[in-house]
């Protein structure tokens, strides 16, 4: 008899809908697996024959073939355990057919026949909702990530034989509490989701601007870096905050939307890193490597290719400390994600793409003490401040749109001492979503969310500057010997400054102010 499953299988963020064919005839028994296998998959088999003696069925003295379709793609993983156990009772006959053609099977198993949680579980629920499929069966520890997809019937068992009794008895009696009666518990139907409801319940206490006293100047900067989304860079000594303010950004973001957070939650299911009972991501990522990571943990990849680090923060704040300590060329593969918002990986098995639309957030001292330009404090040599500037590279700090000093904190400062109150993210939300506001507005016919995403054409028609601003600009352009990048970049800035301001044409001020932003560090390297 022959009959076929349908499962999933993942390729980077993408899912293909992967056909289990099961053919059992007479011959000499064997049980044999073909279809462009991965090693785990070949292990299925003596873990599904296990699990199956251990469910209650046997494997007839049969000719089993089971083929994985299409053969073209590459299969890897223990999610297709379930699928074919279930492929193998139905063709030999242990258990009916019933909606196959509708369903899709998923899960791993356990020799007791248990079903164990998956990666990768939503983006695989999306594509069979996609394909039409009704009704999907998985493991019950992954129901809660598998119902965020509406549209879909949701089916949750922790056992094989739950699903072997749903598949006959289309309901599973449940539990009886009489005394040496042993009957199995129905298969839990996921409780609708809603996702809205859940980010706003969700919303945790991060850290507040209000506890920075002082650096006015920084927390502008992170107030416009927030409002269009650009990347920021901050220099300074030791102590100065850096770091406490860069833990404040994801504050004063504006919340993740449904959409955002189903796509920063599938990267994150890839990834195998959902928390236990959390099975949407509902704030913004905050990641903060240490200055060691290698080049594929920030770009992602391995034998079994997964998301890295600049993936993890996708919609979020990917923040790099004591930025001059990282290697070099680990931190020149940011270069390409910084401009296309994604990372393609290339391996044997093929090519994954996975989302990299993070805001960078940096800090560095000025030099290996620490403390330059005080030369109080500073005993390092010019060619040693150059030396540790520039193991940043030039096109990497071209695409990093604001750079500030981060000045030492004085105690006299009547702020730092608690006199007069700072500003919280509250505050700076509101007027950053305001900004956003505008952006939206004015986008609405392209496909741009954020200033820093217009392209050289946008700028040009939504970046109309008068003759004053013309000569600002040109005047800066020449004295200051900036790049065609750095000139777009820094009329783009000026575009969200001029939204937090809540004007309709850029001025000198926010021209200057943006200029401000682009050639603060000019005093440690040329930009």
């Amino acid at each position: 008899m022959f009959c076929h499953i349908t499962t999933g299988a993942l390729s980077g963020l993408q899912c293909d809908l992967i056909r289990v064919e099961v053919d059992s005839s007479a011959g000499l028994p064997c049980f044999q697996m073909v279809g462009y296998l991965g090693s785990e998959v070949k292990e299925a088999r003596e873990r599904v024959k296990v699990a199956l003696r251990n469910s209650g069925y046997s494997l007839p003295a049969s000719c089993l073939n089971v083929n994985l379709s299409p053969a073209s793609i590459r299969k890897s993983g223990t999610s297709y355990d379930l699928p074919i156990a279930i492929g193998i009772l139905v063709a030999t006959g242990q258990i009916p057919a019933r909606d196959l053609e509708s369903t899709l099977f998923i899960g791993e198993l356990g020799l007791d026949g248990d079903l164990r949680s998956v990666r990768g579980i939503l983006p695989i629920v999306r594509e069979a909702a996609s394909h039409g499929i009704k009704k999907v069966i998985l493991p019950i520890v992954n129901i809660r990530e598998g119902s965020l997809v509406p549209d879909i019937e949701v089916l949750g068992a922790s056992y094989l034989s739950e699903v072997c009794e749903y598949m006959k008895n289309e309901a599973g009696p449940e539990r009886s509490s009489e005394a040496g009666e042993e009957t199995f518990i129905s298969l839990r139907k996921a409780d609708s989701f809603d996702i809205a409801a859940y980010l706003n319940a969700a919303l945790r206490e991060a850290p507040d601007f209000s506890d920075v006293r002082g650096q006015d100047t920084i927390k502008r900067a992170a107030m416009v870096a927030a409002a269009g989304f650009h990347h920021l860079l901050m220099i300074g000594p030791p102590g100065s905050g850096k770091t406490m303010i860069a833990k404040r950004i994801p504050s004063i973001l504006p919340p993740l939307t449904p959409e955002e957070a189903l796509e920063v939650t599938a990267v994150y299911s890839v990834a195998g890193m959902l928390k236990s009972g959390e099975p949407l991501v509902a704030s913004r990522p905050y990641i903060a490597p240490h200055h060691t990571v290698t080049e594929q943990a920030l770009a992602g990849g391995g034998n079994r290719p997964r998301p890295g680090i600049i993936s993890l923060a996708h919609r979020g704040v990917l923040f790099l400390d004591e930025m001059t300590e990282f290697d070099r060329g680990t931190l020149d593969i940011m270069r390409q994600p910084l401009e296309d918002k994604q990372i393609r990986i290339i391996r044997n098995a093929g090519s994954y793409t996975y989302p990299a639309d993070f805001m960078l957030v940096a800090a560095c001292n000025p030099c290996p003490c620490g403390y330059y330009p005080d030369m109080n404090k500073c005993r390092c040599s010019p060619s040693q401040v150059s030396r540790y500037i520039n193991r940043i590279s030039g096109p990497l700090l071209d695409r990093i749109d604001i750079c500030c000093e981060a000045e030492a904190v004085e105690l006299c400062n009547p702020e730092y001492t608690g006199q007069a109150p700072a500003m919280s993210s509250a505050d700076m939300r509101v007027r950053i979503e305001a900004a956003r506001e505008r952006q939206t507005i004015r986008f609405r016919d392209a496909k741009i969310r954020f200033n820093a995403e217009m392209s050289g054409r946008d700028i040009e028609k939504y970046c109309k500057l008068g003759s004053g601003e013309q000569l600002l600009i040109s005047s800066a352009y020449e004295s200051l010997g900036l790049s065609a990048r750095s000139y777009h970049r820094i009329l783009k800035l000026s575009r969200t400054i001029a939204d937090l301001e809540d004007c309709d044409d850029i001025n000198e001020e926010h021209l200057s102010e943006a200029l401000f932003y682009r050639t603060s560090g000019s005093g440690y390297w040329g930009r």
